[in-house]
């Protein structure tokens, strides 16, 4: 644990602190006052509640979507399967501020909607909660999905074959199984729901406002930093506590599983209701995932003299006016040196994490799990600027280090190396572990022999995550990514936020790139993870 624990106090509280000290401090003394003060006033328990109760409700929208995705992609073997597991996965890396304009496009004025029934969902609640799942459909996929793909049928035939039904069988069963990781795709969800930004800034207007837009109004735009640093502190008690709950949650649920290979589970659909599932999932994924996709990609071709490639040309161009210092194309290559350094330390310092995890237990052991989904639910403002005014002395004076925003992207990477392989570790029958020692393995090969073979398959899961979370990352590297090494997010936002048709064109085409920038590389992964899956 002490890996872990370093670099979340010299990353994460430390910077986080340092924003808060700021905030509340008035000639060296705290100010506690301006706590009740700000929650006080009407604007700010509007905002709590509407950030509360739509976290609820996007959080249950993609757990009732998403888990029969998750289901279809642990079960059923079909043509195309790695290709749309990697589509499914994209929306999640792309900006926000991206994603918020393609559904735009859909639910607003003059969208397909508009034009096809006269519709409009923009200002809506309903525009919202659809993004989020839109967002987060991946999450459910990939955590729940991962797991479900290695539990033994058998069990739920043994239980049929006793007299329980279908449904039965499945709750008493493979429920309870699937809980830890049904459990950690709800939190994960909820927090990026919870947290939301750019697609409640695009597609709520200005009745609609989260804890995060309303930090970035105070900081950004008001530049009232003792209004921000309150709303902080309102956000990490908040998610605190959930991750408190979460955790008594789990503890409660965990059981040793058997775990299977993958390859052996999933088959063709059967029977007529296997198939409407499958169909349903087909069109779900096709109008939620594919349909913004697509206009996305449709507006990055669609130029001033009508389709063609002028956008794309102009990203290999040097703005004249000094604005963007670099060919915008420059920000592909930033990304993927970017996401892979980020990935390997997520990797790392999750890996260990995880690891501890499982073989310790306790308070304190609870408490270390929670910390580290913290990152998630505390503003990427908040920590942008820390990283801005702690990281500038010696010995860690990395302000114009290219390692800063790896740093940066690692701490968003952490919380989905652990949830995805905590709950495989921990479903391990520590039986195996006791033998191993026994029959006179040291520790190291224990878990080499015993563990490995089982984590093989969550690593590469977790390492895809934390590549595509890096990929996708803005509310921390637009702080601190220079000028002159702009990440793809970061590019996208810079272009969209220059008047002119060539620059939001640009945008878009930038946009694009980035959506098969990370296609391919899932692709990559969901292959390489596949080739292994007879190692087990």
């Amino acid at each position: 644990m002490a890996g872990p624990l370093v670099f979340f106090a010299v990353f994460f509280a430390y910077p986080v602190a340092a924003i808060v000290g700021r905030g509340l401090k008035t000639g060296g003394a705290w100010q506690f006052g301006r706590i009740g003060d700000v929650l006080g006033r009407p604007d700010i328990q509007h905002v709590l509640w509407f950030t509360t109760w739509q976290a609820f409700a996007s959080t249950a929208l993609t757990l009732l979507i998403a888990l029969p995705g998750a289901y279809v992609f642990a079960r059923f073997e079909f043509p195309g399967k790695q290709l749309l597991r990697a589509v499914v996965t994209v929306p999640f890396v792309l900006p926000t501020v991206v994603a918020g304009t393609a559904f735009l496009a859909l639910l607003g004025r003059g969208g397909l909607l508009d034009e096809l029934w006269g519709v409009r969902l923009d200002t809506t609640v309903w525009a919202i909660l659809l993004a989020h799942v839109f967002f987060n459909y991946a999450v459910v996929v990939r955590t729940v999905g991962g797991l479900w793909s290695q539990l033994d049928p058998r069990q739920e035939e043994a239980a049929r074959v006793l007299g329980a039904g279908r449904f039965t069988a499945w709750r008493r069963v493979t429920l309870p199984a699937l809980g830890p990781a049904v459990a950690a795709a709800a939190l994960m969800v909820f927090l990026f729901t919870f947290t939301s930004f750019g697609v409640v800034q695009i597609l709520g207007g200005p009745a609609y406002s989260t804890l995060e837009v309303e930090i970035y109004r105070q900081t950004a735009q008001l530049l009232a930093l003792p209004e921000a640093a309150v709303l902080t502190l309102v956000q990490f008690a908040a998610v605190g506590a959930i991750l408190a709950l979460h955790a008594w949650t789990v503890r409660r649920r965990e059981t040793a599983l058997r775990l299977v290979d993958p390859a052996t589970t999933a088959g063709r659909p059967r029977g007529a209701g296997q198939w409407t599932l499958f169909g349903g999932v087909l069109v779900s994924v096709t109008l939620l995932i594919l349909l913004p996709l697509g206009v996305l990609v449709e507006r990055s071709f669609e130029g001033p003299g009508g389709y063609g490639l002028a956008f794309y040309r102009a990203l290999v161009s040097v703005d004249t006016s000094g604005t963007f210092p670099v060919p915008p194309i420059d920000a592909v290559w930033n990304s993927l040196r970017y996401a892979v350094v980020a990935t390997a330390i997520a990797l790392l310092v999750g890996g260990l994490a995880a690891a501890a995890l499982t073989r310790r237990a306790g308070r304190f052991v609870r408490g270390f799990d929670a910390l580290l989904m913290l990152p998630l639910g505390v503003s990427a403002v908040t920590v942008g600027f820390g990283f801005l005014i702690t990281l500038d002395k010696p010995p860690l004076d990395l302000r114009t280090s290219w390692i800063l925003v790896p740093l940066a992207q690692a701490l968003v990477g952490v919380p989905f190396v652990v949830r995805t392989m905590l709950p495989v570790l921990r479903a391990v029958d520590g039986r195996l572990r006791e033998a191993a020692s026994v029959l006179g393995a040291s520790p190291l090969r224990a878990w080499r022999e015993v563990d490995l073979p089982f984590v093989r398959r969550a690593l590469l899961v977790a390492a895809g995550f934390a590549f595509a979370v890096s990929l996708g990352e803005f509310g921390a590297t637009v702080f601190i990514a220079r000028a002159d090494s702009p990440t793809l997010p970061v590019a996208v936002a810079r272009l969209l936020g220059r008047p002119g048709e060539m620059n939001y064109g640009q945008a878009m085409a930038l946009s694009t790139v980035l959506m098969i920038v990370c296609a391919a590389s899932l692709l990559v992964l969901e292959r390489i993870r596949t080739d292994r899956t007879g190692e087990f």
